[in-house]
């Protein structure tokens, strides 16, 4: 018997260095394949067509190609997607970036707009792909429920606008880019928080209570995130800006912001709330208060280090995208029905379009609202806000695993045509419709009118003017003559100036490190 256990404990050791260096194996394929995403993705930064997400996805596709040829059909990727992979690890970094660099003067100028675009234009989206699935898959006699009907509505609602970001320059059009930036970041936080709200009910016998309680549950959802999100990063600037880590290790500056952001990404998840919008908004706190507390050196650290966090796991995202389209286990599930998997993806594009066709209707009631014409959104930017607003990345990929498969893959037919159909749909909207953004872009917005884009922006004479007259006039006059989201920007920056910075420090309030020529230049100027 001693024997038997010795060498059941040999092979188990055996077994445990065999997995090992498979993993090992993996994550340096995997690392190799990150290098030449970048490496190419450089080389081919000035091709009319091609940009780093499509660069990642070829790259992915090529890969599984090849190792498909070499396990002989047995698999296609090095690594096993898994959804916690992605919420745990690489979307923190995504969406906390977003809100870390995001130009605040912009995004909350155009936040009325904005929230039409992102949070109204997503619920309008969920309803239209919701019933239209209902009314198409049953015909195709697709064996799903209610609660998963909904579900894909939720998943094809969230957009993937990287594409045009990596494209448009916020410098020469800001009002473009903070629209399109807004409006996808946004749209993925308001799915998320669909998507989550509606894991928390039995869809099956739906009534006014159910509705009622689903619509409750959703404002709570939101309005506690961005709670959550706002106070971790105002404790993370006063904790800073209290205790001057600075002074000894600029080190602890940059963990203490890292860790506190990605904190607040799990103490959401923990509570069973978006992580998404909590994290997005600590990252606006902390660009506003937490980032003028700490040192230049650890400013520019942090700056850049969120960036590149957020840069790699995108493309990881990417790549493996494109590895696992080729994921043969998936596929033998729907082998038998792949018309109906090809008749789903063709519905499922058609009602992304047909929804995102409404998106005209929005920019017509936004620019109905706005009285200076020079502010109005023109149609050629219109255009550009629908063409990104058709591509569906990795939130939507991360949602179906979730909802469908908690492997990888599923035995059960109607789950494994639509993990396939999601693929499908994700990577024709990102190759077909990103392959053609740059093209389209420079057609709308030529090189001899980004200039004027910007001017149109930014507008100066005589609104800028009249602004700055209107700065100095009693604050019931600037109500009446202003725009409400002016109004509650002077009102939120009389707040902040007197009430939030002397508290949590931000702009101007720069801690004492010894023997810095740097912070001594600033304290003899002040």
């Amino acid at each position: 018997m001693g024997f038997d256990l010795g060498t059941e404990l040999v092979g188990m050791g055996l077994r445990s260095m065999s997995s090992d260096h498979r993993s090992v194996v993996s994550i340096n394929l995997f690392v190799a394949l990150l290098c030449a995403c970048i490496v190419i993705g450089h080389l081919l930064e000035e091709n009319r067509w091609m940009n780093e997400s499509i660069t990642a996805l070829a790259i992915g596709l090529c890969t599984g190609i090849v190792i498909l040829l070499t396990t002989k059909g047995k698999s296609s990727h090095i690594l096993v997607f898994s959804e916690d992979l992605f919420f745990i690890y690489l979307l923190p970094p995504i969406i906390f970036n977003a809100g870390f660099q995001v130009k605040k003067k912009q995004f909350f100028r155009n936040f009325m707009t904005i929230i039409l675009f992102g949070a109204v234009g997503t619920l309008i989206s969920f309803f239209v792909i919701s019933f239209g699935a209902i009314e198409f898959f049953r015909r195709m006699e697709i064996s799903l429920d209610v609660g998963d009907y909904l579900a894909i509505g939720a998943i094809f609602s969230a957009t993937d606008s990287v594409c045009t970001l990596q494209i448009l320059n916020q410098d020469e059009t800001p009002l473009l880019y903070s629209l399109v930036f807004g409006e996808g970041v946004v749209n993925d936080a308001t799915s998320v928080v669909l998507f989550n709200a509606l894991q928390n009910f039995d869809l099956v016998h739906i009534d006014a209570v159910i509705i009622l309680r689903f619509i409750g549950n959703f404002f709570y959802l939101f309005l506690s995130s961005t709670f959550l999100g706002a106070f971790t990063g105002l404790l993370s600037a006063y904790v800073i800006k209290k205790l001057y880590f600075g002074r000894h290790s600029t080190d602890r500056e940059v963990a203490i912001m890292m860790l506190m952001a990605y904190l607040s990404y799990m103490l959401a998840e923990l509570l069973n709330l978006s992580g998404i919008l909590t994290v997005f908004f600590c990252g606006i706190v902390m660009s506003h208060y937490t980032w003028h507390n700490v040192t230049e050196s650890s400013r520019i650290t942090t700056k850049h280090a969120f960036a590149t966090l957020s840069f790699i796991a995108e493309t990881f995202l990417f790549l493996y995208v494109g590895m696992d389209a080729l994921d043969i286990e998936k596929w033998k599930f729907v082998s038998s029905r792949s018309w109906k998997s090809i008749g789903v993806s063709s519905i499922i594009l058609c009602l992304v379009l047909a929804e995102e066709l409404l998106l005209f209707s929005h920019c017509l009631f936004s620019n109905l609202t706005k009285s200076l014409r020079v502010k109005k959104l023109p149609f050629r930017k219109q255009v550009i806000i629908w063409w990104a607003g058709l591509m569906r990345g990795a939130v939507s990929i991360a949602l179906a695993y979730n909802k469908f498969t908690r492997s990888g893959h599923t035995q059960l037919p109607g789950n494994a045509i639509m993990i396939t159909s999601t693929i499908t749909v994700v990577l024709f909207s990102t190759v077909v419709f990103g392959l053609m953004t740059k093209p389209l872009i420079r057609l709308l917005l030529p090189s001899s009118q980004k200039q004027l884009a910007r001017n149109l922006s930014e507008p100066t004479t005589p609104v800028s003017l009249l602004s700055s007259l209107l700065e100095h006039r009693p604050s019931s006059l600037r109500m009446l003559l202003s725009k409400p989201t002016h109004t509650v920007h002077h009102l939120w920056r009389k707040f902040d100036d007197s009430f939030m910075r002397p508290v949590f420090g931000g702009r101007g309030f720069v801690p004492f490190v010894p023997g810095s020529p740097t912070e001594r230049s600033v304290h003899g100027e002040e």
